[in-house]
């Protein structure tokens, strides 16, 4: 029986390094099946970053933390398509359309805005 666990964890490992793409779902896709839901970071040239929290899966809920740039802080929904994260806000309008670059999101507001999103770094080891 720990020689079939052992196996199966191995293999669930190796399976988490193969890579994928967001619409994937795969298990090793960049924002995880989905991976989405937390918190992330939005960063702007020459603005301070903000916090923002997911929900849901393939789409959801988004709440900002404040101080977002441009008009960020108007975010309630997301959504993966094609590969892209789409954040509108509560009238559905897109305020950004961010594809994948390996981990993290990168692309314009609908207002021309340079933006990132990404992950929190992770605290050091105590």
């Amino acid at each position: 029986m720990t020689r079939h666990l052992t196996c199966l964890f191995l293999a669930m490992m190796v399976a988490g390094c193969a890579g994928g793409s967001l619409t994937s779902g795969g298990a090793g896709s960049a924002t995880g099946e989905l991976g989405m839901p937390g918190r992330w970071i939005l960063a702007a040239p020459n603005a301070p970053t903000c916090g923002m929290n997911f929900t849901g899966v393939r789409s959801g809920k988004v709440s900002p933390e404040g101080g977002c740039p441009g008009n960020f802080y108007l975010s309630r929904t997301w959504a993966l398509e094609n590969d892209a994260l789409v954040i509108k806000d509560e009238g559905d309008n897109a305020l950004a359309r961010l594809p994948n670059a390996g981990g993290r999101f990168e692309g314009q507001s609908a207002a021309g805005l340079s933006v990132t999103l990404s992950r929190p770094a992770a605290p050091p080891p105590q």
